[in-house]
């Protein structure tokens, strides 16, 4: 023995010696050992899950010992410790521990495993058996650790129970029996795990063998080593109407239909014989005459010297799983109400149509038809109802649109499918006027029902094509039809796309950071400085940087409004807080239909530090004249708080001077419109005039917005306009100043 496992033997006898030299376990201790035993039997008994029952071990263990942790740790394959259960211990400190390989130095577990008899280290910091784990120690303040090897049948640890604690103790007798106990009845959990898996496995296999036997959905024949019927299992006497006494002695190519030739069998006997296996489609004949599709497997058993003891053959009926086949590709490709086709069929229909007319000029005709108001129909008379004057609208619509394959696409839209240049402007008013003329009943209740039509006639993307103009049609009213006709139905299309664009980029920006705030000074014309800013967002992205013009109608239609507000408020807040300047963030509609904006500018006021009066929020017109007492309510709440309010781009809308007077707004933005023309255009001269002479009256601030050349600016001076915003005096960027 070395000097080095001479001294942890040492350090383990006086571990031994110090736990013996407590005081015994009284009585009240043993039975606290009882109740652990009676508990843990109890859920195991019950069959509850092996992991669960180690967990309630450990934690009926940490309250025999205060202060303390309870965990058990398992060999792996590679011969690594791993937790198994530690349900005190934070994942961090399982992932600490993992991997953990047994030696003189892998503290109280590892040793207790390498030496396999119980290890009790009362000071884990300056152990030498706990060398290799101290900062574990460190880490999560383990002062002391006990720990006992758990054991297989064989007496070899398979791995370690422990009780760790946040003191520097020594165990008492009661504790190392608790330790022991529990390492003894981990074991005999594990190894009835152990059986439990194998009993499983065993059983799963019986069951398979038994469902190769009796279970109703495949029969079996065996048949000796002359091929004659020895047994037969329920499923065959079901699937060919004979009976095992009837067939028992027989060879089974009594049941032949006679559509395989002998070649046929010549050859599955063949591959038989020299393979041990042989599986195809066979068709036989039950006992009524009747036709049996089947799928046959058929094997060879042998004996421990390779001679043929039996034939199994085992197979399944075809004849339900093909009937089930077409009834599940009816159910997929049928509307289950009505029994048309649904819109996967015309999809195909379409493509075969489409693949047929490469070559030729007609093309093919498609007619969507949208049943007008049936959600009100839905509502009002309940579904039931709906689904029955749905089905005789569906046969309405057979009777009158002959010639054409018709088609449910979904709750209330049709389509019918020429395979043909057809008239769809004729069908169009035929089928309006039927229906016109001829009210549905149902249940003592008539309708006159309409539709919306859309229709295209082409080669190609007929259905595509068929939607859009169904959508125009639905815009220019009910009743109406609209046949496609290119690029005018397109444009919309095409705008959509480009939301559809503008909508990922949008998701991709807030994800990556890539919304950022660029600040445009505003002119003081009195004191000819700038000391104000208005924040404007952008969008750097791939190497380009898009305008606000650009992306705001998609968020707007998105949602995300009000996401783009909160960002930019922080961000500006952000750089403002290293400025003393002023500055302004615009709002919309949509953010103070959320109700944030109270609440997160204060929060975010107090974080950057920012004082309230240096922020003014620039809403549009429009907002300020709505007078929706929630607009109102938080506005004047924010006035209150102590930011500024401004009007943006002042003259487009209602110019509601009374709502401006309410909201006691701190200054009026004069749209740009009418700046940029103002020295050549005599109309917005006199309507911006008219502006600031009620501003000017009322003491509200003017700033004019799109100053980009001189000329314009001496008109602004000369109206006497405070503040001046545009590229002739500042273009936005993203530093301050």
């Amino acid at each position: 023995m070395t000097s080095d496992t001479g001294s942890h033997a040492k350090l383990a006898h006086m571990d031994a010696l110090a736990a013996e030299q407590n005081v015994p376990v009284t009585v009240d201790q043993q039975e606290q050992i009882m109740e652990i035993q009676q508990t843990i039997f109890g859920m195991v008994a019950r069959n509850e899950g092996y992991l669960d029952v180690i967990n309630r071990l450990c934690q009926m263990a940490e309250q025999l010992l205060s202060n303390s942790v309870a965990s058990v740790m398992l060999l792996d394959e590679t011969g690594q410790l791993n937790v198994l259960a530690a349900p005190s211990v934070p994942s961090i400190g399982h992932q600490a521990l993992n991997g953990l390989v047994p030696g003189p130095q892998a503290g109280s577990c590892g040793n207790a495993v390498y030496q396999n008899q119980p290890v009790y280290v009362t000071d884990t910091f300056k152990d030498s058996r706990w060398q290799d784990l101290r900062h574990i120690a460190y880490d999560f303040n383990l002062c002391s650790c006990w720990s006992t090897p758990i054991q297989d049948a064989d007496k070899q640890p398979i791995g370690s129970f422990a009780l760790s604690s946040f003191e520097h103790r020594k165990p008492t007798a009661f504790h190392t029996r608790v330790l022991q106990v529990g390492a003894d009845i981990i074991s005999i959990v594990l190894s009835r795990q152990e059986q439990i898996q194998a009993y499983k496995k065993q059983k799963k296999r019986l069951q398979l063998f038994g469902t190769a036997i009796e279970n109703a959905s495949e029969g079996v024949v065996i048949t000796d080593a002359e091929n004659r019927i020895v047994e037969v299992n329920r499923y065959f006497e079901q699937a060919t109407g004979y009976t095992l006494s009837e067939v028992q002695g027989k060879n089974p190519s009594f049941l032949a239909s006679g559509l395989q030739d002998k070649s046929f069998y010549h050859a599955m006997w063949q591959h038989l014989l020299s393979e041990g296996s042989w599986n195809g489609e066979i068709v036989n004949r039950r006992k009524n005459g009747s036709l049996l599709p089947q799928w046959l497997s058929l094997n060879v058993m042998r004996n421990t010297a390779g001679e043929i003891q039996n034939f199994v053959a085992v197979f399944n009926d075809l004849s339900e799983l093909k009937k089930e086949r077409d009834r599940r590709i009816q159910a997929l490709e049928h509307d289950p109400l009505t029994g048309l086709p649904n819109k996967t069929r015309l999809q195909e229909a379409l493509s075969r149509c489409e693949s047929e007319c490469d070559s030729c000029e007609n093309g093919c005709s498609l007619l969507v038809m949208n049943v007008n108001n049936f959600s009100l129909i839905n509502s009002a008379y309940g579904l039931d109802f709906a689904d029955r004057l749905l089905i005789a609208i569906t046969e309405q619509l057979k009777t009158l649109l002959v010639g054409a394959q018709l088609y449910r696409l979904n709750a209330d839209e049709f389509a019918a499918h020429y395979p043909a240049k057809v008239d769809l402007d004729d069908i169009f008013k035929r089928v309006r006027q039927l229906f016109f003329l001829n009210q549905i009943k149902v249940d003592d209740l008539s309708f006159n029902i309409s539709f919306t039509f859309g229709g295209a006639i082409d080669t190609q993307d007929l259905m595509r094509k068929s939607l859009l103009a169904i959508k125009k049609a639905k815009k220019a009213g009910r009743g109406r039809f609209h046949l496609y006709s290119g690029e005018s139905d397109e444009v919309e299309q095409t705008r959509r796309l480009e939301y559809m664009h503008w909508n990922a980029l949008l998701h991709r920006a807030l994800n990556e950071s890539c919304l950022v705030p660029y600040f445009q000074g505003i002119r003081d014309n009195h004191a000819g400085e700038i000391n104000h800013y208005e924040t404007l967002i952008r969008m750097h992205i791939d190497g380009e940087i898009y305008g606000p013009f650009q992306f705001l109608n998609a968020a707007k239609l998105s949602g995300l409004l009000p996401a783009l507000t909160r960002l930019m408020i922080d961000r500006s807040f952000a750089v403002m807080e290293h400025h003393q300047c002023t500055f302004s963030i615009n709002i919309t509609e949509d953010d103070l239909s959320q109700q944030f904006l109270v609440e997160y500018l204060s929060k975010k006021a107090e974080q950057y530090n920012i004082s309230p009066d240096r922020v003014t929020l620039e809403i549009l017109e429009g907002v300020s004249a709505s007078g929706k007492a929630n607009n109102v309510s938080q506005l004047s709440e924010l006035k209150r708080l102590g930011f500024k309010l401004a009007i943006d781009d002042f003259g487009t809308e209602y110019s509601n001077f009374e709502r401006i007077l309410e909201l006691d707004v701190d200054s009026i933005k004069i749209d740009a419109k009418y700046i940029k023309n103002i020295d050549t255009d005599r109309t917005s001269y006199e309507i911006t005039r008219a502006i600031v002479f009620f501003a000017q009256n009322a003491g509200i601030p003017v700033v004019a917005e799109f100053v980009h050349s001189e000329s314009v600016q001496a008109v602004v001076e000369a109206l006497d306009i405070r503040y001046s915003q545009g590229y002739l005096f500042s273009e936005p960027n993203p530093e301050v100043g």
